[in-house]
């Protein structure tokens, strides 16, 4: 059998906040920057390109509608020339990328995740599963066929963004398809510092820790810093200073036992964290747990993942109205024989 054995980057650094072309220069950089230091994955925050939307925190939505144009304007859109510059980076520098992007699709927006192989050839561009709390004023949704891990050259590769990783069906969904390296964005910690404890850096830095350690795999969690520039643009009056504070960076990679495997950044300084992946360590960690297969009891709990892409329009015949009807009542009728089988032999040890 044959292990993955590489070192992986995980990035830490504000963008250029609302100018797409000058991120993607910055991002390149970074790229170079790995690549030169012997990685051959290099993973970017939440949405970096062309970075998080903090204004949609600090106010009311009418005072953050002076940033909604510039910022539709400045998030990518897959097949365009800004997208070619990233992916030629990725073969040029022959690195796996991970960019976190707003994606423009058509007239809307979602939090995304673009895997780019060492050639340059997309392995996969995921969304976001729900956007979270404000963040839905923005961004749509994903679909099932989001929560999905790739066969790669580095091993089975997944990845999820920022509190997708509080969500425990969607976690399960992917350990369950043998996920082996885990890419987990984020998109900085600094909003709301001592008010709300939930959005800082303990908590979610353990989020990715305990993720590493249910699924019993590398967790590669990139996590931006607020630079002064995005404070100058979106903090325009004391109140909002105080909300969204510079820094908040706290880039990871985790072990499968949950071992931090480097020294962290300050939090206010911009870098790369790095560490030496070796997938042959998975199969110890599992050998204590493993959430889908030995440690599990699926006669009890059991997911239902549907993968069906959530397109808005759909060519040919109109599904069965009572497709999913059909569906539940089969669960139904099977779960009452199972329950009438354990009766029969409850009455049968009875009888002996």
């Amino acid at each position: 059998m044959n292990h993955h054995q590489f070192r992986a980057a995980a990035v830490q650094a504000a963008p250029i906040f609302l100018d797409l072309d000058a991120s993607i220069d910055k991002a390149i950089g970074l790229i170079e920057d790995a690549a030169r230091a012997g990685a051959e994955l290099v993973a970017f925050p939440e949405t970096y390109l062309p970075g998080y939307p903090w204004y949609i925190w600090l106010d009311a939505p009418a005072w953050g509608f002076q940033f909604t144009q510039r910022y539709f304007d400045n998030s990518l859109e897959y097949g365009t020339p800004q997208a070619a510059r990233i992916a030629q980076a990725a073969k040029v520098n022959h690195i796996m990328v991970v960019m976190g992007l707003s994606e423009r699709y058509k007239a809307s927006l979602y939090i995304a995740q673009w895997i780019i192989d060492a050639e340059g050839k997309t392995v996969a561009m995921r969304r976001k599963l729900k956007p979270t709390h404000v963040e839905r004023t923005v961004y749509g949704e994903g679909d099932g066929s989001d929560l999905s891990v790739y066969d790669t050259d580095l091993g089975r590769v997944g990845a999820l963004c920022c509190w997708e990783h509080l969500q425990p069906l969607s976690k399960y969904a992917m350990y369950a398809q043998n996920e082996q390296v885990h890419i987990g964005a984020w998109p900085s910690f600094s909003l709301y510092t001592g008010a709300a404890y939930a959005l800082g850096p303990e908590v979610n830095t353990a989020a990715s820790r305990i993720y590493a350690v249910e699924g019993g795999c590398f967790v590669i969690s990139p996590c931006a810093t607020v630079s002064p520039e995005m404070i100058d643009i979106m903090c325009t009056d004391d109140a909002k200073r105080a909300m969204l504070t510079a820094g908040g960076g706290h880039a990871r990679i985790f072990a499968p036992d949950g071992q931090s495997m480097h020294e962290p950044l300050p939090h206010d300084e911009e870098g790369i964290v790095y560490a030496d992946i070796d997938t042959g360590l998975i199969s110890i960690a599992k050998a204590a747990a493993d959430p889908a297969g030995h440690y599990s009891r699926p006669d009890v709990t059991r997911l239902w993942l549907d993968k069906t892409p959530g397109d808005r329009v759909v060519s040919g015949a109109q599904p069965a109205a009572n497709a999913r009807y059909d569906f539940t009542e089969d669960v139904a009728a099977e779960v009452r024989l199972e329950i009438a089988e354990y009766l029969t032999l409850d009455e049968d040890a009875a009888r002996v």
